[in-house]
């Protein structure tokens, strides 16, 4: 697991690393070079033309047709976000100065099943803060912690801390919706809690050459148990379209516990590793490049079912899905 974290932070990190054929900056001297830098270096082709039938060389052609040398940055940079849309990857963006090109149709489409209003109503105002996390003991003696993102670095002692406060608990429940992710490093120092033996929890592979089958072996990963505080009763995470990239990962990991169940709806997915390069005229793309799989070598791009779905619901005062998870602890 150490892996993974060492190779998304440095890919984090790691921009213009990419040998590609020399470009003039022109609309079609960036078009070509972006359009080649996917080509040799994206992750998911053979998977996506296999989900969805997606044909890269068959996308040049479409969006190549559009593309002209007196054509403004605007125009260019629309035909370049509608051409990488076709990858449908939420870690595939472009970026320069006037906008962010991105694919949110992973999200988007699907209902939220969350509501601001209804995690006030269970956090109330009297609610623990550690770090990015917010917590307190329901009523019913379950131990609720809210988790908006792993962008933010979450302490060994904090966590300590936490799981020492909700001791007498009945039942964790681990609240990710609208997790967009963030850290791996922070994700795997909180799936650490709930593991109590080297585990398998996926696989990694990485790039080897520029064809679009150029991959190295599937390299087992492991979740390492912390040697500080861990959790023993049982725990449901709560899941919806909007957990993604590393919170989709922790989704993964906790899916392979015994005591764990997910709560709600499908995960919006993310699985491939970012990288980042530049185009001769300074826009910057990022995309996927290392993809990372389940325990049973399937991908997790698209994300993961949850094991009880369930929908919000639109009452006012009571989540169905937080309530959902609350009934699994007396089964």
């Amino acid at each position: 697991m150490k892996r993974i974290v060492h190779l998304f932070l440095f890919s984090l990190c790691l921009i213009s690393c990419v040998d590609t054929e020399e470009r003039p900056d022109t609309p079609t001297g960036n078009f070509e070079a972006l359009w080649q830098i996917l080509d040799e270096h994206y992750c998911f082709f053979d998977y996506k033309q296999q989900e969805y039938g997606l044909d890269w060389q068959a996308v040049y052609y479409k969006y190549k047709v559009r593309v002209n040398d007196r054509m403004s940055d605007t125009q260019l940079f629309e035909v370049c976000t509608d051409m990488l849309s076709e990858l449908r990857d939420g870690h595939v963006n472009l970026t320069y100065s006037l906008d962010y090109g991105r694919y949110w149709a992973w999200q988007e489409g699907y209902p939220k099943n969350f509501s601001d209003t209804l995690e006030r109503h269970y956090l109330g105002t009297d609610y623990k803060i550690a770090s990015s996390l917010r917590y307190r003991i329901l009523d019913d003696n379950i131990g609720y912690i809210r988790c908006e993102s792993f962008s933010s670095p979450i302490g060994e002692g904090n966590l300590d801390d936490v799981l020492s406060y909700f001791a007498l608990c009945r039942g964790l429940i681990i609240d990710i919706r609208n997790n967009g992710g963030g850290n791996l490093t922070t994700a795997e120092r909180l799936a650490a809690r709930f593991v109590h033996e080297k585990t398998l929890v996926g696989y990694i592979q990485h790039k080897t050459g520029t064809g679009h089958s150029d991959f190295s072996n599937l390299e087992p990963q492991y979740l390492e148990p912390s040697s500080n505080v861990r959790w023993h009763k049982p725990v449901c995470v709560l899941t919806n379209r909007s957990v993604y990239s590393a919170a989709n990962a922790f989704a993964v990991w906790m899916h392979t516990l015994p005591q764990v169940r997910l709560v709600g709806d499908h995960t919006g997915g993310g699985s491939g590793m970012p990288m980042s390069n530049s185009l001769p005229n300074g826009w910057s793309v990022r995309y996927s490049a290392c993809p990372m799989y389940d325990g049973q070598q399937h991908h997790t791009e698209f994300g993961i079912a949850s094991d009880q779905s369930v929908s919000i619901g639109t009452s006012a005062t009571v989540d169905n899905i937080i309530e959902a998870a609350r009934t699994m602890f007396t089964k």
